[in-house]
């Protein structure tokens, strides 16, 4: 049953059928959304079985824009703990922690992954490539492992670190790209548009998988929804995706509300905070950005329009962290919580300490395992 109705793009409005299978709008290049058919979900979703079942990724497949689910390729992504924090929390606000680190391959990645990977396969695809600056390119290549397809992951030249490792475990070829993230997402799309391989990174099909750690919080929250998320932010696909999640649970009666989104980013790379900070409609490119939360230096963040949207619509706010900050809240986690997190997955914690005005119900989701990056 697809349930996919027309993909939007977030820029222009132009409308595209779901069968065209676009990365981007062809008319504007812009970031495209996914619009469903929401009476039909919620035939499926009022069902006494859906709401028992345990929440995990592919529960909530009737909001994930594929046609065949018997060729889905998973590793049991998702069904990541929301532990409550005591350290964190205080009498003003009950903070809960998403722990991503227990994914396959230890991210968040592996949600989005798992959707692109399918895709590929009910599309027929023998390679496919993508750019990354670790956590991605690590995931699709344990997937399309899985799944026994070819992969090329780019990377920035400079790029170190034990994710590398954990790429090549998986038997991908890797290319080093010379400049940031940028340039390595840049010279993929080039190799994909010259080789006819199928491109995989940000966009659509990600993110719709994505979603699924918003799913997971209202589910284990006995479909309740917290004042505020706590997001870091490289791309902007993640803050995006769970804000997007939220408001496909409330077109289907799920839910009544929306949480507000709070977005974090490192002080050397954060161009979605700027644009924020400054109200602009568009996102400026960082020159040189520099920090050692390596998963989030995005200098010209693909998604970052829409998490600017999320930003704004849901009436959230943005903070930056140093790297300093975010060491000093991995030990924080790990001594005071038992949760061990690379940089990246320190950040909305490190931002949370920041953001004293925060009160009420507050999630803040935990990226990446510190065995990915370790400090």
């Amino acid at each position: 049953m697809v349930l996919a109705k027309a993909f939007v793009c977030v820029k222009c409005n132009k409308t595209h059928k779901p069968e065209e299978g676009l990365i981007r709008c062809k008319e504007c290049n812009g970031p495209l959304d996914i619009i469903y058919d929401y009476k039909k979900i919620e035939e499926v979703i009022l069902k006494e079985s859906f709401v028992r079942e345990m929440p995990w990724h592919w529960k909530y497949w009737m909001f994930y824009p594929l046609i065949d689910l018997s060729k889905k390729v998973t590793l049991i992504e998702g069904g990541t703990p929301l532990i409550k924090s005591k350290y964190f929390s205080n009498k003003d606000r009950e903070v809960w922690l998403k722990y991503e680190g227990l994914n396959p391959t230890g991210s968040f990645k592996d949600r989005g992954t798992t959707i692109e990977v399918s895709k590929a396969v009910e599309l027929g695809m023998k390679q496919v490539c993508c750019a990354s600056t670790g956590n991605m390119g690590a995931s699709v290549a344990a997937y399309c492992a899985k799944a026994e397809i070819k992969c090329k992951i780019f990377l920035p030249k400079n790029f170190t670190g034990s994710k590398i490792k954990q790429i090549q475990a998986y038997g991908a070829d890797i290319i080093r790209v010379k400049g940031g993230y940028s340039q390595a997402a840049k010279k993929c799309e080039t190799y994909s548009k010259k080789t006819g391989t199928y491109l995989m990174g940000d966009y659509p099909y990600r993110e719709e998988g994505e979603k699924s750690v918003g799913f997971e919080i209202a589910d284990q929250m006995n479909w309740g929804v917290p004042d505020y998320i706590v997001c870091p932010m490289g791309n902007g696909t993640l803050i995006y995706a769970i804000w997007d999640a939220f408001n496909d649970l409330k077109k289907v009666g799920m839910i009544d509300k929306l949480p507000k989104m709070v977005g974090i980013q490192a002080s050397g790379c954060s161009p979605i905070h700027n644009a924020f900070k400054k109200r602009k409609k568009i996102i400026e490119p960082i020159k040189k950005p520099k920090t050692i939360a390596t998963a989030m230096e995005c200098e010209d963040p693909l998604d970052g329009l829409k998490a600017l949207n999320a930003l704004r619509k849901s009436k959230g706010m943005t903070e930056r962290v140093t790297d300093q900050e975010m060491v000093k809240t991995i030990k924080l986690l790990a001594s005071k919580e038992g949760l061990y997190v690379e940089p990246a997955g320190a950040a909305s914690t490190a931002g949370l300490l920041k953001l004293k005005e925060l009160k009420g119900k507050i999630v803040c989701i935990l990226t990446g395992h510190g065995l990915k990056d370790p400090f």
